[in-house]
């Protein structure tokens, strides 16, 4: 910070520079077995990400958070799949262009997801506060559970493509089964929490306790069961906080004593996976990747602004602050490889996902932190 430099860059640095692509000083074994502790950080996150979806604060801006999400990931998921379809022979992909359709709209889906991570370690260092903050992150839980809700829809789609076959009349009814489910143990995660603190209402530290030991059942339990955990983690943030009025007396413990060693220890392991010499082998693919998304999400936003008759000046800066992209981008790409049917195109599309990454969380951090402080001025100047 002496520097300049946000934390999260500086984690992401020491992460290269300690993983295989820069002193490879962190066994292998460790690599291995870390994504534990990134699948349990990224629990956290999604909980505190979908507590700002706090009805109180947001119910004059709900439609507005709707619209703007809604139109900047159609936007965002339409250019980056139409621009991979188009230039697919000029990306010299390695396999055959049977599977142009299907690289396009599986990158169209990933590219609509936000890192929340970022986003809440770049507010919780430039420390502004407002309604603006929680607009923003209100857009980033939507954007992620639209990013959920898209891409399970998109593997199903990508399957008829690879094997027809393989598809029956009941698949689309299980997806939504699946969602469904996961909108349930979230909720249920958030009541029997909610619960606990009852008990141990005059207790403040065994309650932050019981919460973070419930978020991580709630997210366990969603994975053991095949569903979307980072979906029930988002859904437990919103319905816990909109629940009880003393929910955020956990999340100010949270922010205190736990945030901080939840993004060293995400962002330092997300780097220490990232293939630094697979942006000299694919660069254009991460160019045209990195360029379409934050294209769409501008041009969704302004869209979105406009048809809510939202703030003027949302439409010209919040487009920027949604640069970030990292943990369920990667998660979601990460599925791919547990998919039958997708072992070619699975490796190509993690690769360049986790390349994107280290472009994402370099510069975007920046990006948003002049916007909050940007937009943070304004408001002052006019009051």
């Amino acid at each position: 910070q002496s520097l300049g430099v946000l934390s999260v860059v500086g984690y992401l640095v020491l992460g290269v520079i300690i993983g295989p692509s820069g002193f490879n000083l962190i066994p292998k074994e460790f690599i291995d077995g870390s994504s534990f502790i990134i699948d349990m950080s990224l629990s956290l996150i999604s909980v505190l990400v979908g507590a700002n979806l706090r009805y109180d604060i947001l119910k004059d801006m709900l439609k507005q958070i709707f619209a703007i999400s809604f139109f900047e990931s159609i936007f965002t998921f339409l250019l980056i799949t139409i621009s991979f379809y188009i230039m697919f022979d000029f990306l010299h992909f390695s396999f055959s262009r049977e599977y142009r359709i299907i690289i396009s709209i599986l990158f169209g889906g990933l590219a609509i997801a936000t890192a929340p991570a970022t986003i809440l370690a770049v507010i919780h260092e430039t420390k502004t506060k407002g309604k603006f903050n929680s607009f923003l992150l209100g857009i980033v839980a939507m954007d992620n559970a639209f990013a959920l809700l898209f891409f399970s829809f998109i593997v199903i789609i990508s399957k008829t493509f690879i094997d027809s076959s393989s598809i029956d009349n009941y698949l689309l009814l299980s997806i939504i089964k699946d969602m469904i489910l996961s909108i349930v143990v979230g909720g249920a995660g958030a009541f029997i929490s909610e619960i606990i603190d009852r008990v141990f209402k005059k207790n403040q530290a065994v309650k932050t306790t019981s919460t973070l030991g419930m978020i991580f059942i709630t997210f366990s339990t969603s994975q053991y069961f095949s569903l979307e955990p980072l979906l029930s983690s988002l859904v437990m943030g919103i319905v816990a906080s909109n629940l009880s009025k003393d929910f955020f007396l956990v999340k100010k413990e949270f922010d205190n004593h736990l945030k901080e060693i939840i993004f060293l220890l995400f962002f330092t392991i997300s780097a220490i996976h990232l293939n630094i010499t697979f942006l000299i082998h694919m660069p254009f693919a991460i160019i045209i990747y990195v360029l379409f998304r934050i294209t769409g999400k501008v041009t969704g936003v302004w869209i979105g602004s406009k048809i809510s008759k939202g703030d003027e000046s949302l439409a010209k800066h919040l487009g920027i602050a949604l640069f970030p992209q990292a943990g369920i981008a990667i998660g979601l790409a990460l599925s791919l490889q547990e998919v039958a049917g997708f072992e070619i195109v699975a490796p190509i599309i993690l690769n360049i996902i986790i390349a994107t990454t280290l472009i994402h969380e370099l510069i975007g951090p920046f990006l948003t932190k002049f916007i909050l402080i940007k937009y943070s001025k304004q408001k002052n100047k006019k009051a």
